[in-house]
């Protein structure tokens, strides 16, 4: 696979890695980082969930896509917002330019990790779970990826070598 100036874009559910995985990743390859979720952060100059607190979930969810309408970067590795593959344009531009890749894990290991959800500043319905949540992501993280890495039973460092194993060939 041909990555020579692409950006390698992880996306997934919320918890799964992303952004630990991604700055490793970056390291691994001498490539930049950005994590959309930051990102927005700083440009707003408030948290995601004061985000969607004050503005709402669809409000939220089309500042996430301008934001991400606006990254131009070339070699980078870029983690997304779980919620960014509601947007069909966001992640065309992020595909364009990169190779989509979907860190994977089963939904009860990310009801485990997502301890902190009302203020993790995730896009979730007042009455929505996260089983629903997953299952309505799921077939859009499939829709997007290249490249699915299944998560369960590795650590940071092994999604990461299975990664750079990936992307090399």
């Amino acid at each position: 696979m041909d990555i020579a100036n692409k950006n390698i874009v992880l996306i997934g559910m919320p918890g799964v890695g992303k952004s630990t995985v991604g700055v490793l990743l970056a390291k691994a390859l001498g490539r930049y980082f950005l994590d959309t979720d930051i990102f927005i952060q700083a440009i707003q100059a408030r948290s995601l969930q004061e985000i969607i607190d004050a503005d709402g979930l669809d409000a939220f969810c089309k500042l996430e896509e301008e934001h991400v309408l606006s990254i131009d970067l070339t070699n980078a590795v870029i983690a997304t917002g779980g919620s960014v593959v509601y947007s069909e344009q966001a992640m065309a531009r992020l595909a364009s330019h990169g190779v989509i890749v979907h860190l994977d894990l089963p939904v009860e290991r990310i009801e485990e990790r997502l301890a902190n959800l009302q203020t993790r500043g995730v896009v979730i319905g007042p009455r929505q779970t996260v089983r629903s949540l997953y299952d309505q992501r799921q077939p859009l993280y499939h829709r997007y990826a290249e490249i699915t890495v299944e998560c369960t039973a590795k650590n940071h460092d092994q999604i990461v070598t299975e990664l750079v194993e990936t992307l090399s060939r």
